[in-house]
């Protein structure tokens, strides 16, 4: 299968923990940047976190259920090979980042089963990655 790389921008409120965290954390290369945005390479996809005030009366995440869990939404990650994600999980652990929901295999014995964790970064953006043993499984129905 041969992807096209994906852009999002995204909202952070502290450019130099948006650094540390993507850049130290994730191990995501750094590309151009200025004062007030930092481009990275999420596994050969293009993000960019850039510079928004925290607004004081934010609203909490809003969840959706899936497979027993409280999903954040919106949320955005990459589906890596299953060596991949359990190296970041590991670097996240280490890390000391809370997970909003655990590495684990999600559908076990189902069609689309997948490993999947979820954590915040320093601005609080949900993020998801996840791993198919099969990746014929991504979009199974």
């Amino acid at each position: 299968m041969s992807l096209r790389p994906f852009h999002i921008a995204f909202p952070v409120d502290d450019l130099r923990a948006a650094r540390h965290f993507y850049g130290t954390v994730l191990g995501c290369p750094e590309g151009r940047s200025a004062d007030h945005w930092i481009d990275f390479d999420l596994f050969g996809h293009q993000i960019v976190a850039h510079l928004k005030p925290k607004a004081p009366d934010a609203a909490p995440t809003h969840t959706n259920a899936v497979d027993n869990h409280e999903v954040p939404v919106p949320h955005f990650g990459v589906v890596l090979t299953p060596e991949e994600w359990d190296g970041l999980a590991e670097r996240v652990k280490a890390a000391g980042i809370s997970f909003i929901i655990e590495p684990y295999t999600r559908f076990k014995g189902e069609v689309g089963e997948q490993s999947t964790m979820f954590f915040l970064d320093p601005a609080g953006n949900a993020l998801e990655f996840k791993a198919f043993n099969d990746l014929s499984q991504l979009f199974a129905k």
